[in-house]
């Protein structure tokens, strides 16, 4: 049995048994072992404290910031609906109780007018005063019903519990379209239809001519409303205001999802504008012109214009800015050019309207027809190509991260839930993702 040292070309007596590595080695390998071993604790020291200074810069409420906004605003969606409801009923309480008076008041008034005639003719039988003896006990007999009339309310109690809301941890996942799914749900829409799409959480906004439709995710048709107005150039929602917004040319329309209730923005009516889009705070509108202009109007306590930025920050003399898209405090842009027939898309800060990043994308544009975008989950972008009939997916830093080819025209998209909705020519397609 060797008693030397394990080490290479040490002929040393081993001293003792390293239990690490299971080697016999000398004192001064054993020593020179052993402090390699604790060197490795330094870059670990260090990256534990890196970890402690990184955990100390955590923003809590960064983090559950979007969270806390939508239970916010579930908070405010409710109790708006329990306040509806109340005035409903208290309408409807009313209502039954000045019809009963009503009656009860045209009865008396025919009384009163016969009894003028009977005065003013001084000539009166004992049949007339027999008959209205009688209308006046009877009268008199119902406005004694409506005094003595009890109401019964029946009322539900509202079944609120932990289960609902359910809270889950989630991470941001970086879409794949490169295999787009194929489309799940479909609706046609007949000629004279506007291209235009927008939704929330729960409904799809289209316009179905003559039509302006809600859908669910189901594709099935849960509202409509005649939509007797101009041409529609851009619709968004506002989590804000709980309402659509839909730009017809020179006037801006609020739609109120539950009564399909058509409202006029009071903004004035000076401007054509091309395009929309809302932050929490903010309606963003692009002027129909070029040398667009971008519009900010301030959405509550009420709506008031804040701030526009003008030519030549925003684009060139030749171009317009067909499409404004809002996303995490930033807005992407899709700029037109008419004398080089090009089309980009550049992404500003919402504050400033400093520039973060431009790509040039490989489209002619042929046709007077606005390009839109949405907008992806980790900050990505999609362009709605019509022109060559794809959808560009656009990464966080500016990059065609992916071409995909569509097998119809597509002249807009909108994340919708899990989903993917396609205004085509004469439709809209819904895909899984």
């Amino acid at each position: 049995m060797s008693h030397e040292c394990a080490a290479p070309k040490c002929n040393r007596v081993f001293r003792g048994l390293c239990d690490c590595c299971q080697q016999n080695l000398c004192l001064q390998h054993l020593n020179e072992h052993n402090s390699a071993l604790i060197s490795q604790l330094n870059p670990l020291t260090d990256e534990i404290n890196a970890l402690g200074d990184r955990l100390k810069t955590i923003d809590i409420d960064e983090i559950i910031g979007d969270c806390r906004r939508k239970l916010e605003q579930w908070r405010d969606y409710c109790h708006e609906e329990i306040e509806e409801i109340f005035e409903r009923k208290c309408h409807e309480f009313d209502q039954l109780v000045n019809e009963k008076v009503s009656q009860q008041r045209e009865r008396l008034n025919r009384l009163q007018v016969k009894m003028m005639e009977f005065i003013r003719a001084q000539e009166i039988t004992c049949q007339d005063i027999d008959s209205l003896t009688t209308h006046i006990r009877a009268l008199e007999k119902s406005l004694k019903n409506i005094e003595d009339t009890c109401f019964m309310i029946h009322t539900r109690p509202l079944l609120l519990n932990d289960h609902i809301i359910f809270i889950k941890k989630a991470h941001k996942h970086e879409l794949d379209l490169t295999s787009l799914s194929l489309v799940c749900k479909t609706i046609d829409r007949p000629d004279g239809s506007f291209a235009s799409l927008a939704s929330n959480d729960r409904y799809l906004l289209i316009h179905q001519h003559p039509n302006l439709t809600i859908l669910d995710r189901e594709m099935k048709i849960v509202k409509q409303i005649l939509w007797t107005n101009d041409a529609i150039y851009d619709m968004c929602w506002s989590s804000t205001l709980k309402k659509f917004i839909v730009i017809g040319g020179k006037i801006i329309f609020l739609i109120d999802e539950n009564t399909m209730a058509i409202d006029n923005m009071k903004i004035p009516k000076d401007r054509y504008w091309q395009s929309c889009t809302c932050s929490e705070t903010s309606l963003f509108l692009s002027t129909n012109e070029y040398t667009s202009s971008i519009v900010e109007f301030r959405l509550l306590p009420s709506i008031k214009l804040i701030k526009e930025w003008k030519y030549p920050l925003t684009c060139a003399q030749d171009e317009v800015i067909s499409g404004t898209v809002y996303n995490d405090e930033k807005l992407a842009l899709m700029i037109m050019s008419e004398t080089e027939k090009s089309l980009r898309i550049e992404l500003r800060h919402v504050k400033t309207l400093d520039r973060i990043w431009s790509l040039r994308l490989d489209i002619v544009c042929t046709q007077s027809i606005a390009f839109r975008c949405c907008s992806l989950t980790c900050d990505q972008w999609l362009v709605s190509d019509y022109e060559t009939r794809r959808l560009l997916h656009i990464t966080e830093n500016g990059k065609v991260k992916k071409a995909i080819t569509y097998n119809a025209i597509p002249y807009r998209a909108n994340l919708f839930g899990h989903m993917l909705a396609i205004s085509r020519n004469d439709g809209v397609n819904l895909h899984k993702l």
